[in-house]
């Protein structure tokens, strides 16, 4: 009888404690799931816990939980260089470099004109030995361009050699804008115009080229959208609005279903045109040569494009 009260307690011992157990996590649930295992790793994790790295990583699986390609989650890091890769800038110096076969250093083989480097008196020619003392025989460019990439204002000691005469040149960095858009006048009056992106001044830099190849005596032209990841929506209808005449340009519906249309004027640009795709020309890129072959104002060569035909929206 003794035995049986005994094993009687025990087990309403443990149905009480279960009932705790169960009682606890029940209130933790009524925050949501992440909540609790936020409470349960507060309180019951014994080393340090890193709550920015945790946030991250929740945020970023939860993203990827959508299983959606165009979808993702940026850390606070990330997004300082996605932003300055839509605007089109960089922190730098303004030079272009070139490994070496032989493996002594960086050829400089482009000036940025009136870059740091620039009024720093560096010179196209020069060979880049040395970043802040520091030995880059053998370095990859982007393994150099990290040396060089620091925070804006921040002085950087180039080590160069010039017709075996050997420099030092202190450059401060500074934030530097991207061309977007280049222009080339070929044979037969045929003005070829290469288009990186259709991010920030994509527009404007890309009309400008326009005009001065237009200037130059350009008969017809040739859009380069090759390897171009595509951009934003209101650059891409600017552009459009330059070259096609009047009608819809961009038909576009947001995920409330509310639809807009983007209308073109009167002006236009009456020459003839092509455009050059592949199949790395994304979203932007595809419409821009879409809209000019629909319009028959432009004849497409190349590859069959991506197929993104979505846009998206960035939440900070």
């Amino acid at each position: 009888m003794k035995k049986l009260i005994l094993r009687t307690v025990s087990y309403l011992l443990v149905a009480v404690l279960a009932s705790v157990t169960t009682l606890a996590v029940s209130q933790f649930v009524a925050g949501g799931k992440l909540t609790v295992v936020q409470k349960l790793l507060d309180q019951c994790f014994i080393g340090e816990i890193d709550q920015k790295a945790m946030e991250d990583a929740a945020a970023a699986a939860m993203v990827d939980a959508l299983g959606d390609r165009w979808s993702h989650y940026q850390t606070a890091e990330e997004y300082k260089e996605y932003r300055d890769y839509v605007t089109n800038t960089y922190v730098g110096v303004g030079i272009t470099i070139q490994i070496r076969e032989d493996g002594q250093g960086l050829d400089i083989i482009q000036v940025e004109p009136d870059s740091p480097a620039d009024q720093a008196g560096i010179q196209v020619g020069d060979r880049l030995v040395s970043v802040e003392g520091q030995n880059i025989f053998g370095m990859t460019v982007t393994q150099v361009g990290e040396l060089i990439k620091v925070e804006e204002g921040a002085q950087v000691a180039l080590g160069l050699l010039r017709q075996d005469q050997e420099l030092t040149i202190s450059v401060t960095t500074r934030r530097l804008k991207t061309a977007v858009a280049r222009g080339e006048l070929l044979e037969d009056g045929i003005g070829l115009v290469r288009i990186v992106n259709f991010d920030d001044r994509c527009a404007s830099e890309t009309i400008a080229v326009i005009e001065d190849l237009l200037a130059q005596g350009a008969k017809s032209l040739i859009f380069d959208v090759r390897n171009n990841p595509g951009g934003y929506q209101h650059e891409l209808v600017k552009l459009l609005d330059y070259l096609l005449p009047e009608g819809p340009l961009f038909r576009s519906q947001d995920y409330r279903g509310v639809e807009q249309v983007d209308q073109s004027d009167a002006n236009c640009l009456e020459l003839p045109m092509a455009v050059l795709v592949n199949l790395h020309s994304y979203s932007a890129a595809e419409f821009f040569a879409a809209a000019l072959e629909e319009y028959d104002a432009a004849v497409l060569v190349g590859e069959k494009t991506f197929g993104k035909g979505y846009f998206q929206s960035t939440y900070e």
